[in-house]
């Protein structure tokens, strides 16, 4: 084994934690980082796909929630509403240029940089899963959370309502359909107490 190269993976695992996401930490005044996003979204897949008895393959799902927000080691997250064109529009050429360098640094990690390319392309029902589970976990959150980020305008800089919620989510979420009925069942809850939620 190469001391030099765990040094190195190490590294980079704690350059993922640095990445900042516009969602609080649930009780705390703090954003949540990628790596506490992404050890939630991985504990609710295992979590649904075991209690659930869905017909998938539970490795491959918790490889993929592993994974499936690495690139933003070097991209960095980059917000839903974000209001800045240039950086909204750059998202996607950010993300495939970090996944080409994270398989440079790391070519002898066959099995990460594989599933990373087949995240992106979501041609199974493992990845659909996990990119339509990663699409409603961050909203139910924040209604745990009391919509505290939703309300807090200097930090999304946009008013979200549930209109735009629904603009941005539920082709998505569409990918893998049953999750999809539950994401309809979320927005009833939303829809039935708008007034108290949403600042429009």
């Amino acid at each position: 084994m190469d001391l030099q190269k765990i040094f190195w993976f190490i590294k980079f695992l704690n350059k993922f934690s640095l990445v900042k996401r516009y969602h609080y930490v649930n009780c705390e005044d703090r954003l949540e980082n990628d790596t506490e996003h992404s050890y939630h979204l991985t504990m609710l897949a295992w979590y649904i796909v075991d209690s659930y008895r869905l017909n998938l393959n539970k490795d491959l799902i918790i490889k993929y929630a592993l994974i499936h927000d690495l690139v933003e080691t070097y991209a960095w997250d980059t917000f839903i509403y974000e209001q800045d064109k240039n950086i909204k529009e750059s998202k996607s050429q950010r993300e495939h240029d970090a996944m080409i360098k994270i398989n440079k640094e790391f070519y002898e990690f066959d099995d990460m940089n594989h599933l990373i390319q087949k995240y992106e392309k979501r041609e199974d029902l493992e990845s659909k899963f996990v990119y339509a589970l990663d699409k409603i976990m961050d909203p139910i959150k924040t209604f745990i959370d009391g919509w505290r980020l939703w309300k807090n305008i200097d930090l999304t800089k946009v008013i979200i309502t549930i209109e735009m919620l629904r603009e941005n989510k539920d082709n998505k979420i569409k990918q893998y359909p049953d999750l999809y009925k539950l994401w309809l069942d979320f927005i009833e809850i939303l829809e039935t107490n708008r007034k108290d939620l949403f600042l429009k």
